[in-house]
């Protein structure tokens, strides 16, 4: 089924409709906390674009941000509600506001995409007949607490279960015993039209390489992602003097792309190291870009030096799609999306030596070898890592379970 084909079947809901009734586009709705900025909000997106452009119906409960727009423009539907709350009596409410919206819009699968929705979705859907569906995003924490852990457990308990990469599977088998049969692997999407190299003006380059004060001669090591301690930017600040002594000059800059999201202190911590090791001619943190395509195109390479695994990483997959070499940290996801020595390297954690020579060999790539890397980088993506793989693949969730509700109600 590809993302042009989700007229999928409804859950029947009466003996009657059950005696020759017609298919009907899927009424599909998913729940998570907000819709601003992450890798869950811009999936939950993409999805909600691949049910309308297949003739669905997509709704998506949250308690906002900045992706409505977005949801509007392609025909999607947003319903405000106070999901990102964790307070019990805020969660019950939730379960009884579901259980009307499921009613009436006529809804066929919830999708929850955290823990906190997902427990209102679980009641909701229970309460309702309808089948739920969870997506494992991360692996979490408090497996040694055991309320943590059973809270945790809701994102095992749809009645079929996503995990985002291999990483989050054999994570998931791990720590919990469930039915292999629910257990799906869908990697996140890129969109690999919005990260097309050919699709990035010079005008959209001159424009941000002027906002960044870049001259066009320098080598820019960029960092994107939010300011958080486990993005590693402290460790690849600590890289970077070996970088420069082995290049024999400082015509390097280092951009840390992304928002602090209120954490100051990291942000002046990692300033204050930059101070301390003379750097401060070298590392900018230059906040949230809204033109992520033409960024990586001012890139020499694009590092993913995560101190923590990543569930799955959208970094190196993006950059890879636009054809940049990437240095990224060998765990988590990334050890599924680079190809070492192919499409980028991948260094011990913390490890600050392996850091400094994988980026040294990158700035150092031939133009050749530089080509060479940007065309199997993009291929990488395109045949395993694409925006239409993972709306299929979800899509295929989505029928496996109306298909397992229908079971279970004849």
């Amino acid at each position: 089924m590809s993302a042009s084909e989700i007229k999928t079947q409804s859950v029947y809901r009466s003996e009657q409709q059950t005696q020759g009734a017609d298919y009907r586009p899927a009424v599909i709705l998913q729940v998570l906390p907000e819709l601003d900025t992450g890798g869950v909000e811009r999936g939950t997106v993409d999805i909600a674009r691949a049910i309308v452009d297949g003739g669905g119906v997509a709704l998506v409960a949250s308690q906002g941000g900045r992706l409505e727009r977005e949801l509007e423009r392609f025909g999607a539907r947003h319903i405000t509600l106070p999901l990102k709350s964790k307070n019990l009596f805020t969660m019950r409410r939730n379960v009884d506001a579901l259980v009307e919206l499921i009613r009436t819009e006529g809804v066929d699968i919830i999708h929850a995409r955290s823990r906190a929705p997902a427990w209102s979705a679980y009641f909701a859907a229970r309460k309702t007949g309808i089948p739920l569906v969870t997506t494992f995003h991360g692996t979490y924490s408090g497996y040694n607490n055991l309320i943590k852990k059973r809270y945790n457990a809701i994102m095992t308990m749809g009645d079929q279960v996503v995990a985002i990469s291999n990483h989050i599977a054999a994570h998931i088998r791990k720590f919990y015993k469930m039915d292999p049969e629910r257990l799906n692997i869908v990697p996140r999407g890129t969109n690999t039209d919005l990260f097309n190299p050919e699709n990035v003006s010079q005008e959209r380059l001159i424009s941000l390489s002027n906002q960044w004060r870049l001259s066009g001669e320098e080598y820019v090591i960029m960092l994107p992602g939010r300011i958080t301690r486990w993005k590693g930017h402290c460790f690849l600040v600590k890289a970077l003097p070996a970088v420069l002594e082995a290049l024999g000059h400082r015509n390097v800059r280092c951009l840390m792309v992304g928002s602090d999201q209120g954490r100051t202190g990291y942000r002046d911590e990692v300033l204050d190291l930059t101070k301390k090791l003379g750097l401060e001619d070298i590392v900018h943190i230059v906040d949230h870009c809204a033109d992520m395509p033409a960024a990586y195109m001012l890139a020499d390479v694009v590092a993913c030096p995560s101190i923590e695994p990543e569930a799955f990483g959208r970094i190196p997959s993006e950059a890879q799609a636009m054809g940049r070499p990437v240095v990224s940290t060998a765990h988590g996801g990334a050890m599924e999306t680079v190809l070492p020595g192919e499409t980028g390297w991948l260094v011990t954690p913390n490890e600050v030596g392996q850091l400094s020579v994988a980026l040294t060999q990158v700035l150092r790539l031939t133009p050749e070898k530089r080509a060479a890397l940007a065309q199997k980088g993009r291929k990488h993506v395109i045949e395993n890592y694409s925006l239409i793989q993972m709306a299929e693949k979800t899509l295929a969730v989505y029928e496996k379970a109306l298909k397992g509700a229908i079971r279970n109600a004849a």
